[in-house]
């Protein structure tokens, strides 16, 4: 194991999550009214509100099939299904709910780049941010096909043991990824770089999530009342 390997996959997981705490810690403390996504609705909806949900439909559904399977002790899901099972049925949902968060995500950057009100009011940071995610969400894909090639669930039980070996500070988790392939090492260096890089960014929204929707009382609205006429009588 060389020295790139044990700091890419040993120490950078660490750094990049000491810097995602700390940050936006950090930026909520003393930019409190920066904590936003820098919404573009008024100025165009056009692709907005089908880009918006697929991408965030698509996303939300990958993250959580990562944290799933990824923190899942393999005695604990054998007791339902297999590794070859689990990978399978990984396979299927990422394949699915990647190919809806990538239509979004097109969509969302095309109108980022191409719609001149957009372009006009963005930052260079916004449109880097949706590229580093295509980049991911791209390599994520290819993984899927990559997998298919050893459905017996060894690599997907590699990646696992990684991601729990870091979550609970033990050493050794580099050399469980650096066997495989490049496209996995790849996806979890730029996984880890898009926490490094969220709280200086839109991304920090993320710990925005608008759980309180859920209880909210309704909106009142009323119809407005016809205008009388001049001269109209009582």
């Amino acid at each position: 194991m060389n020295y790139l390997d044990q700091f890419a996959f040993q120490l950078y997981p660490y750094i990049a999550m000491a810097v995602f705490f700390i940050g936006s810690w950090a930026r909520f403390d003393r930019a409190m009214y920066t904590w936003r996504t820098g919404s573009s609705q008024l100025l165009s909806s056009r692709g907005m509100r089908l880009g918006s949900n697929l991408f965030h439909v698509g996303i939300l559904v990958v993250l959580g099939g990562h944290l799933v399977g990824l923190l899942t002790p393999h005695s604990v899901y054998t007791i339902f299904i297999t590794a070859p099972q689990k990978q399978l049925l990984a396979m299927l949902v990422g394949g699915v709910f990647g190919v809806i968060c990538l239509a979004g995500l097109l969509i969302l950057l095309a109108r980022r780049l191409f719609n001149p009100r957009v372009r006009a009011t963005g930052t260079v940071g916004d449109s880097v941010i949706l590229v580093l995610l295509l980049l991911q969400l791209l390599l994520g894909l290819y993984t899927i096909v990559l997998s298919s090639h050893h459905m017996d669930g060894s690599v997907m039980i590699a990646l696992a043991e990684w991601a729990q070996h870091i979550v609970t500070f033990r050493w050794g988790a580099a050399s469980f990824v650096i066997g495989v392939d490049w496209v996995y090492k790849a996806h979890i260096f730029l996984g880890m770089t898009l926490f490094l890089v969220a709280p200086f960014t839109r991304l920090v929204h993320v710990w925005s999530i608008p759980v309180s929707y859920l209880w909210r009382p309704y909106q009142v609205v009323r119809r407005r009342q016809a205008t009388l006429r001049y001269g109209a009588r009582d």
